[in-house]
């Protein structure tokens, strides 16, 4: 229970629809940049909008430079070396977001 001045966490989600025919809301963790190519990390949520594995899903990001109101374009990572170095981004970039909220600021 919130209380009433307490706002909820904005997060930004977005709709997946699998294979097997099934929409996934996922919550957008952050963007990576690659090798100079975007990858999106998603959170997958529950009915309830939450998530209990813990497990992130990685997609190829894309958008058009051209038409920022396009829909961006997200593809699977098809190869295990691509997927590892994703994984690698990702979880420097937890380091550095874990490690960053423990600094004192520098004065």
């Amino acid at each position: 229970m919130m209380a009433k001045n307490e706002e909820p966490l904005e997060e930004m989600t977005v709709e997946l629809s699998l294979d097997n025919g099934q929409d996934v809301t996922c919550a957008v963790i952050t963007i990576l940049e690659v090798e100079g190519q975007d990858y999106i990390v998603l959170l997958p949520l529950d009915e309830k909008g939450e998530n209990q594995e813990g497990e992130v899903w990685f997609y190829r990001y894309s958008e058009n430079p051209d038409d920022p109101n396009e829909e961006p374009e997200l593809d699977y990572i098809d190869s295990d070396e691509e997927y590892e170095k994703v994984a690698d981004a990702f979880d420097e970039f937890l380091d550095n977001q874990e490690f960053d909220e423990f600094l004192p600021d520098e004065e």
